[in-house]
């Protein structure tokens, strides 16, 4: 014996049943099950017996426009749509873009000005529909006259390095764009129906004015804001002097707004949630209670530093099942932040589950606990979070890997590898934050 203490027993399928859960909170938002929910629902907001037009722009977009497409009983007069890869699954009618992100390209501009055009191209008893998802941001950009996207990208990297929020970010972004902040709507005679994919949690959750930031929804925010955030940035030099003057003919009315509420052009809009973090959790819950499983959902988001909130939420989940014999499983939801001070590889699930590790070993009852991303992609890895449990200590101290010092380095990946410990699902197409799932025995 080596004196560390003998690991919790864990049950040999408890990470199987885990997984499986995950896997059915993936399905539920999965975008083609959404779009087919939307299609089959006996109020759907399409009128599909009159002539309508569609855009898609997300991460989702190439699997929404293919499910559009094989469940829709007539097809669109024309469609553009941008996403982050080639558009094998697409149909060739699709007028398709690869777009940049997080960083917008030069196609995404190109997607942008088609996707205007687009709209322009609607006749007044015509339909837009737009089929929103996580990643419209950068994916549909397109700058303001006078700006260009380099100015554009500039900023935003300002910003983020700043610390600045997301309400924050978007206002500037909208007061930079010639297609965000309700100006896709304003550009359209036609009706607008928007279906959209919800990647948003923080105090602005769900909202549909950050989501892709808001392209056919009213913009509450002015110049006057956005030029008050730009010059609360510590570093002046970071925002380019024309992205200055821009914000500063607007605030003196020189220039036009971004479309409010109360504006002619959102009496004939409609906006649906198709899929949220909840929809994902629900879809979970489902399944763990098929399974026999006492089951608890945590409904405020996730959110914090990654490792911490990981060891954190050991402990909260064990003062949940208090009362309750085994097992008992946990679902929760939410997006994390890494702050990257080494080296290494991983993302923002693997740390959250790393930062599980300690926590589990001292836990009073065995736990099995996961972290994913919805997307299936957690950083720059091939794996999508990872599911760690009660004996996974042991196991990192036999291996002779140190735990802490690789949370250090931001270099869970290989920890996670090492272990066994990965979840990959492949890219899923679809995104609504993060999804933690934890069975407690």
């Amino acid at each position: 014996m080596d004196g560390r203490p003998i690991p919790p027993l864990i049950p040999p399928d408890a990470r199987d049943a885990v997984v499986s859960i995950v896997r059915a909170a993936l399905d539920a938002v999965a975008a083609p099950v959404l779009v087919r929910s939307i299609l089959s629902a006996g109020s759907t907001p399409v009128d599909l017996d009159r002539p309508y037009h569609l855009i898609a722009a997300g991460k989702a977009s190439a699997a929404m426009v293919d499910a559009w497409y094989a469940t829709a009983r007539a097809a669109p007069a024309a469609a553009v749509a941008v996403g982050t890869h080639d558009g094998d699954r697409v149909p060739p009618q699709v007028d398709w873009y690869r777009g940049g992100h997080p960083t917008p390209t030069e196609t995404s501009v190109a997607a942008a000005r088609a996707a205007l055009a687009l709209a322009r191209a609607v006749p007044p008893d015509g339909q837009l529909v737009v089929l929103l998802s996580g990643g419209a941001s950068a994916l549909l950009s397109l700058p303001a006259d006078g700006l260009s996207l380099e100015d554009k990208q500039q900023t935003t990297r300002a910003l983020m390095h700043d610390g600045r929020a997301i309400d924050e970010l978007n206002t500037v972004r909208k007061h930079l764009s010639a297609i965000k902040g309700g100006r896709l709507t304003a550009a359209c005679r036609g009706e607008v129906v928007t279906l959209a994919i919800s990647d948003v949690v923080g105090p602005v959750e769900d909202d549909p004015a950050v989501i892709g930031s808001g392209p056919t929804v009213p913009d509450p925010g002015t110049y006057a804001e956005a030029l008050r955030i730009v010059e609360g940035v510590a570093d002046r030099t970071a925002v380019p002097a024309v992205v200055r003057t821009h914000l500063e003919r607007g605030a003196a009315g020189t220039l036009d707004e971004t479309p409010k509420p109360g504006d002619p052009a959102f009496a004939r809009s409609r906006y649906v949630l198709m899929g949220t973090r909840r929809t994902a959790m629900a879809g979970a819950q489902a399944a763990a209670l098929a399974e026999g499983l006492h089951t608890i959902v945590i409904d405020p988001p996730v959110e914090g530093e990654a490792r911490e909130a990981g060891a954190s939420h050991v402990q909260r989940v064990l003062d949940l099942t208090r009362a309750y014999p085994g097992p008992v499983c946990v679902i929760s939801s939410g997006e994390t932040t890494v702050t990257v001070r080494g080296k290494g590889r991983g993302g923002r699930n693997q740390e959250f589950a790393a930062g599980a590790i300690a926590a589990l070993a001292r836990a009073a009852r065995p736990m099995v606990l996961a972290s994913v991303g919805t997307d299936g992609i957690d950083g720059p890895t091939d794996a999508a979070g990872a599911s760690v449990d009660s004996a996974t200590a042991d196991a990192a101290a036999r291996a002779g890997l140190d735990v802490a010092a690789m949370l250090d380095a931001n270099d869970t990946y290989p920890l996670h590898d090492r272990l066994g410990t990965l979840l990959r699902t492949g890219p899923t197409d679809t995104n609504v934050c993060d999804v933690q799932v934890a069975i407690v025995f």
